[in-house]
């Protein structure tokens, strides 16, 4: 990508967005095209088309996406699944018809099946029942990676994708209802500090195991492959992962020792579990150049000092 380009990135005022645009402006790059999303709705057939019609951009980093925990997901399936059909087939068809250079599209690791072989490589896509709490989520996420996919082989467009496993970082949202796992914990054990509470309770067993990747390393692997790699290298899509798991019990009694709290910790084993078993195959990634960088421990005492600052 030459510093000059114009570089649409979508949901640039997220967790990702926030980071990589940092790290973009660091490298040199000073000509990015951010929008909020009440100014631009990527749900929005005709904005989105106003939009490149008018800014032509030549590059799309597509990270724009409704997110949510657990408790979300299963609140409000259709949401989940509309949305972020609307958002993927907008941007994605839309770079098609403004003939945009080089796309990335953002996935997630929820695209495998719930009881999927470990470590998850990418040929396992498709080989299973998805996991029923997120179905509507990793449905829409299948479906642009795929949309992607037939871009390229169709009409040779450079259109990649990346899927990473759940994230966290400095830049997230610690809303305990719709934030992803770790960034409930730390507010909830937080506030439970705060409030001198007796415990804290954790939904499901804590058996569940899972990989998280630190927002910082999937900048990085979102500019590595942007620069580095088109989509005849990377088809259909390569997993982006820290390379190891945790289980929630274990993750939850980590950020309970790092922030101080010295209260109990209730799992509720009425609530559901979720995929028994996130484990992405990195192999791919690394035999290409990249690899993670940050240790779970390292990156949560990061998200801790933002989250207490803030």
């Amino acid at each position: 990508m030459d510093k000059n380009s114009k570089i649409f990135v979508t949901g640039s005022g997220g967790m990702v967005g926030r980071t990589l645009v940092s790290m973009l402006q660091q490298e040199g790059y000073i000509n990015l095209l951010l929008t909020k999303s009440d100014d631009l709705d990527l749900r929005n057939q005709i904005k989105v088309d106003e939009f490149f019609s008018r800014e032509k951009p030549d590059y799309i980093i597509h990270l724009a996406a409704r997110v949510g925990g657990i408790v979300a997901n299963m609140t409000n399936p259709i949401e989940f699944l509309m949305d972020n059909m609307r958002i993927g087939m907008n941007v994605i068809n839309t770079s098609f018809k403004y003939n945009v250079k080089k796309l990335l599209n953002l996935g997630s690791s929820c695209i495998y099946p719930r009881d999927c072989r470990q470590p998850m490589k990418e040929e396992y896509l498709l080989s299973g029942k998805l996991e029923p709490t997120n179905e509507g989520y990793a449905l829409a996420k299948i479906a642009a990676l795929k949309l992607c996919e037939y871009y390229f082989t169709q009409h040779g467009c450079n259109f990649i994708s990346l899927m990473p496993p759940n994230l966290y970082g400095i830049n997230d949202h610690f809303d305990e209802k719709n934030s992803h796992v770790l960034s409930a914990l730390i507010s909830r054990f937080h506030k439970a500090k705060i409030d001198h509470l007796e415990e804290v309770v954790v939904w499901g067993t804590g058996s569940p195991r899972r990989e998280f990747l630190y927002d910082e390393d999937l900048s990085k692997a979102i500019i590595y492959f942007m620069k580095n790699y088109d989509a005849k290298d990377l088809q259909p899509f390569i997993n982006v992962g820290s390379g190891e798991d945790i289980s929630i019990r274990d993750l939850a009694f980590l950020i309970r020792d790092l922030t101080n709290y010295q209260g109990k910790v209730v799992f509720d084993v009425t609530k559901p579990d979720g995929m028994p078993k996130k484990l992405l195959d990195n192999s791919r990634a690394n035999t290409l150049g990249w690899k993670a960088k940050t240790s779970i421990g390292e990156g949560i005492k990061k998200t801790i000092e933002f989250y207490c600052r803030h």
